[in-house]
Parts: C-alpha cells; sequence; structure tokens
C-alpha cells in the first residue's frame, strides 16, 4: 500500500522558517526497503520514532513528548486559556522551535563551557533537586481531602457559592430635584400624571413608554432596562417597594431626591447555592494545593528548628560593601 504523504507546514518566526511536520499513517508491510540495512521491525522503529516529530526548524526536531513537558509548565491560568484555544498551543511550538535554535547555535560557540553558565546551571540543578524532594515531602495522600474534610470545607466555602435574589428591572424617571421652583415642580407633576395616565391603559407597553418620557437617556435608550440588581444595590429609599415586586410589577411612583421612578420588574432570579457535586473537583484541587504549601512550610519550619541557621552578619556586609564600590 502506497504511505501517505507528510504534510509539511512552513511559518516564518523571528526571521527563521520553521517547519511542522504531521507524520501521516503508514501501513508498510514487514518487507525491508531495498538498499536498507536494517530488518523491517527496526525500520517501523525508526519510522514510529519519526512520527513522534511534529515540528522542525533546521536539523532540530521538537517531538510530542518535548510539547506535553513544555505544557506542564505552563501556570493554571495559561493552560485554561490554551484549553479554550488550541491554536495557542501552535505558539507554544514556536517557542520550542526558536529556543532549540538559539540552544543551537549557543552549543556550536561551547557558551555551555563558560563559567556563569556552568555556575548558573549548577543553581538551576540543585533548585531542581530541591523542589522535587520538597514537593515528594509535602504532597498530600491520595485520599485527601476525606468526605468529610471536603464536606466541611464547602459549608465555609458556601456564602461565596451562593447568589442572592435579583430582580431585572426597567424604569421611568421623572426628573425633579429637590429645591426645584413651582414651575419646575409643576411641569414634573403633569409629566408624571401623563405617564400615569399612558400606564393604566389596558396593555400599555411599559418599554415603549419609557422610551418617550424617561429622563434618564441611557437607561431610556434600553426601553426603561437598568438590568439585574440584588438588593442590596438598589436605592435604600426604595428598596422595600422595588422588593415585594414580582415579575410583571409595577411599583408607584416612587419620589426620591432627584425625581420620581416608577419601576417595573421584568424577571426574578431566586437565591441559588452551587451544589457539592458541582464544585467537587474545584474544591478538592484548591484544598490539596493548600495543604501542599502548609506542608511545605511546616516541613521547612522544623528543617530549620532542627538545624539551626549560623550566618555572620558582619561578613555578610562587609560583602556587600565590596560588590558595590
Amino acid at each position: 500500500m502506497k504511505k501517505l504523504p507528510t504534510i509539511v507546514i512552513l511559518i516564518a518566526a523571528a526571521g527563521t522558517a520553521l517547519t511542522f511536520v504531521f507524520a501521516a499513517p503508514d501501513n508498510k508491510t514487514d518487507t525491508a526497503k531495498p538498499g536498507s540495512i536494517a530488518t523491517a521491525p527496526a525500520a517501523r522503529a525508526a519510522r514510529a520514532a519519526d512520527s513522534n516529530v511534529i515540528a522542525r526548524v533546521g536539523d532540530s526536531d521538537v517531538t510530542l513528548d518535548e510539547v506535553r513537558a513544555a505544557l506542564t509548565k505552563l501556570s493554571d491560568n495559561e493552560q485554561a486559556a490554551l484549553a479554550k484555544d488550541p491554536a495557542l498551543l501552535n505558539q507554544v511550538v514556536r517557542m520550542l522551535l526558536v529556543q532549540r535554535l538559539m540552544l543551537n547555535q549557543a552549543k556550536a560557540k561551547n557558551w555551555e563551557e563558560r563559567p556563569e553558565v556552568v555556575a548558573a546551571v549548577e543553581r538551576a540543578r540543585e533548585a531542581a533537586i530541591a523542589e522535587s524532594y520538597l514537593q515528594s515531602i509535602s504532597t498530600p495522600p491520595a485520599d485527601y481531602p476525606s468526605e468529610a474534610e471536603l464536606q466541611q470545607a464547602y459549608e465555609i466555602a458556601k456564602p461565596k457559592l451562593s447568589s442572592p435574589k435579583q430582580w431585572r428591572l426597567a424604569q421611568i424617571y421623572i426628573a425633579l430635584l429637590e429645591g426645584s421652583t413651582k414651575e419646575d415642580a409643576d411641569k414634573a407633576q403633569a409629566k408624571l400624571d401623563g405617564v400615569k395616565k399612558q400606564l393604566a391603559v389596558k396593555g400599555a407597553d411599559f418599554g415603549a413608554i419609557a422610551k418617550s418620557h424617561s429622563d434618564e437617556s441611557v437607561s431610556a435608550a434600553a426601553n426603561g432596562e437598568i438590568g439585574w440588581l440584588t438588593e442590596p444595590q438598589i436605592q435604600p429609599e426604595i428598596r422595600t417597594d422595588v422588593a415585594i415586586l414580582t415579575a410583571g410589577g409595577t411599583s408607584p411612583a416612587l419620589r426620591m431626591k432627584d425625581g420620581w421612578h416608577i419601576v417595573k420588574c421584568l424577571e426574578v432570579r431566586e437565591p441559588t447555592t452551587i451544589a457539592l457535586e458541582d464544585v467537587r473537583g474545584a474544591l478538592t484541587e484548591q484544598m490539596r494545593k493548600e495543604k501542599t504549601r502548609a506542608n511545605s512550610q511546616a516541613w521547612m519550619a522544623k528543617l530549620v528548628q532542627e538545624n539551626p541557621l549560623a550566618i555572620n552578619e558582619i561578613a555578610l556586609a562587609k560583602m556587600l560593601e565590596d560588590a558595590v564600590k
């Protein structure tokens, strides 16, 4: 059977041609290729290894395993962004390719033999060993948290997992500031009486009336709609009158310092609390992270207690003075 061609994509990045290689399925038989010194199984193994290569720059390859390793180093937020937009994976591969290109050039100049690089590599090696060891002794058991511990944490977090009652509101606002002249007050009262009359008509369209007569331009443009509000978000002067409204209900004209407000309730959301099962995974992960952090701090505190630190502050200060001279 014919082997499907390898798909090659060239992408320009940082002035360098980056080659992405997607190896197609190979259905070759066990017959060795003419002129090959490899046995058929060895040839198959070589092709399988090559299929692990997903990108190439010059003579350097990037494999699936290297991409997976790079992804594990991303932060939680970066991994979440990648999950939402798989196209970002392309950027990860580009980064690895450019890094590989720089590394090859550096090695060609024996850059790894420079004293400062040797020292930096050793520091990184020691830090990696210490970090890995600390992680191993700080990670909680696989069965942590228990069901009881998870339930307790859920009860503590419950206020943050609850949504209070909300009202979707619209209004008609007739402006009349306190201290206005009698003439302004009479005009506002006449306008309010006209709005009330229109609302009293059977089948009256509150939104259309708000759009035509409300003095608050933003909500008027949206047929009077204000949006969703919780009880604490409603002005104290009218909170009680608005909080008793049910879906479709309209308040009387409510006087505030800035004028008259006629409020209509378009929709109501009752209080809700997210169930434990819906947050079990996230809560478990958070608890394990917090436990790991607490274990790390406790272990390091014990380590220092058992091995008191002695620092020559005078010599340290002198070294700092010499360094800044």
